[in-house]
């Protein structure tokens, strides 16, 4: 069976090819589509389904297409990817120092069949200098990521504590995901070479 992750995130790429699967095809996706007014996990899943579909109009019959859209809420307001260092900036000095929740939702779509989940992680930061700021805003790595952090990279510094699961954090549940993928026959664990 064809997989395609319509994503152009490295971390998800890398998370895929983390759990075996081999081949898969790569087709961003981008909706231009706002999230409905509706709870965190609502407006990731649909973003997530809006993107796996717009895909799966470009695959072939018997395609898998797995999408995701990932959101940090804090304070009950969702913080994307920074559009410039300040932004950047601004992000990482609210989460300073508290804890706040990263949203992803995942879709799969194969021949009209589709299904999506949320996963939610509490994320807990140390205090951070503006000083440590600075340098880390400097350094680029904020600029593609919600929320202004990466945890799989030099943002990891400033985690003082992940409750649930840190590939979520990434922005691939991988737990959830494998499950998911054996309603549609891919079986990750089980593998005959």
């Amino acid at each position: 069976m064809e997989i395609v992750l319509a994503s152009a995130s490295p971390r998800r790429r890398a998370l895929l090819e983390m759990l075996g699967v081999r081949g898969f095809k790569i087709i961003p996706a981008e909706t231009g589509e706002e999230a409905p007014d509706a709870g965190p996990a609502d407006a990731v899943c649909h973003i997530a389904l809006m993107k796996a579909r717009k895909v799966s109009e470009e695959c072939p019959a018997g395609a898998l297409v797995i999408a995701a859209d990932t959101l940090v809420y804090l304070d009950g307001e969702a913080l994307g990817k920074p559009k410039s260092a300040d932004e950047a900036g601004a992000m990482l000095r609210r989460l300073s120092g508290r804890d706040h929740t990263v949203y992803t939702g995942v879709a799969l779509v194969k021949d009209g069949r589709e299904m999506t989940f949320a996963e939610s992680t509490g994320v807990f930061f140390r205090p951070m200098s503006d000083e440590e700021i600075a340098a880390y805003v400097k350094t680029g790595e904020p600029m593609d990521k919600a929320g202004a952090y990466g945890a799989q990279g030099r943002g990891a510094v400033f985690i003082e504590r992940i409750d649930g699961d840190f590939f979520n954090v990434m922005g691939l549940p991988l737990c959830r995901l494998v499950t998911m993928l054996r309603r549609f026959g891919v079986d990750l664990i089980n593998t005959e070479e």
